[in-house]
């Protein structure tokens, strides 16, 4: 069943406030727990909790949200997590409390199964590559306003107020969620231990699946662990940290939404994803020899580009060919097992000094 272009409009205006929700607090994540009198090592838990919540939920999402056709009860509910955590992190200045409340933002980041499939289900099968390229250009357009306002509000008001933002975006996405609309399908059986065996063992979303756990990798170990931390080292502000994030998430927004509509249909999504990972390693290896915030602003937004590049086209292959009763199942396998990396940055992190930001 195919969805007009006006019942799209609603899905973008959801998904742009979940991942604002999710996002407004990012830039600024990893210095407010060490303000907060964090170790590194902690800062490091705090960012690789989100990840692990990921891995524990997202292939039970995509079960039971095959097991009961319905994708857009997981879309709710994963917002409402995320507004509930951006809650939390706002009213706590617990260390504890921190870790408790990022963790539940992963299982919030879970539902992104649900978001993906349904949103594919708008689209011919054989456009999966081009849905998934569309729904990254509306979550970088999301997260680079979110980074950009949270850090700005944060330089302003606090260290709280990004949070408070947070649950505002939240809020307006449940109202948003609440007008999707669901093409009926039929309950499907409940995978069996077999069956996530053998999809396991299908090359295609394995492959996929491990490629896409490198792609985290440089995500998790650059914008969301290191470079904010570098960035203050090397003299970024509150407000610096923000834009560092929208300078990344603009430039993979564009390649996100050019990357299946347009790339992958002239030299094939495979070749595209490679691209994308030159690009991306280039990038990360560069962020090392700069000494100046703007030439770390350069480094992020080709890394932002070549992650744009690469990541749709994974997430299109990981469901290509996978039936619709069963692609909640494989969505919610890839992505638990590329978001393992967000619980192994953590250790990578050890003790030592931070930056302070007053």
């Amino acid at each position: 069943m195919l969805i007009g272009n006006h019942k799209r409009y609603v899905f973008y205006a959801a998904t742009m406030f979940y991942w604002f929700c999710l996002y407004t607090y990012v830039p600024i994540l990893t210095p407010y727990v060490e303000n907060l009198g964090g170790s590194l090592f902690f800062a490091g838990l705090v960012v690789g909790s989100y990840g692990f919540a990921q891995l524990l939920v997202r292939i039970p999402i995509g079960i039971w949200s095959d097991r009961l056709g319905n994708r857009k009860a997981f879309i709710l509910g994963g917002i409402a997590c995320a507004t509930i955590s951006s809650l939390g992190l706002a009213f706590t200045h617990s260390l504890a409390l921190t870790l408790l409340w990022r963790s539940l933002a992963g299982v919030a980041a879970g539902s992104w199964v649900a978001f993906t499939v349904l949103f594919a289900s708008y689209f011919p099968p054989q456009e999966a590559p081009k849905a998934m390229g569309v729904i990254s250009f509306y979550t970088s357009l999301a997260q680079m306003a979110a980074a950009l306002l949270g850090g700005l509000i944060a330089q302003s008001l606090g260290w709280h107020a990004p949070f408070y933002l947070g649950a505002a975006g939240g809020l307006f996405g449940l109202l948003c969620a609440a007008w999707l609309v669901e093409p009926s399908m039929p309950r499907g059986e409940t995978a069996t231990i077999l069956d996530l065996a053998k999809m396991g063992g299908d090359w295609r979303l394995l492959s996929v699946s491990l490629l896409a756990v490198l792609a985290q990798a440089v995500t998790f170990t650059t914008m969301f662990g290191f470079t904010p931390l570098y960035a203050a080292d090397i003299g970024a502000s509150k407000a610096q940290l923000g834009l560092l994030m929208l300078v990344s998430t603009l430039p993979n927004a564009i390649a996100g939404y050019i990357s299946g509509a347009v790339i992958a249909k002239r030299i094939g999504p495979r070749f595209t994803a490679s691209i994308g990972f030159i690009i991306g390693a280039a990038a990360t290896a560069a962020i090392p020899l700069t000494q100046t915030v703007g030439l770390l602003f350069v480094t992020q937004a080709v890394n932002g580009f070549g992650q744009g590049l690469s990541m749709p086209i994974l997430m299109g292959l990981a469901i290509a060919g996978v039936p619709a009763k069963r692609r909640a199942t494989a969505m919610g396998f890839f992505q638990a097992i590329y978001s393992r990396w967000g619980c192994l940055a953590a250790l990578y992190l050890s003790d030592g000094p931070v930056p302070r930001l007053d």
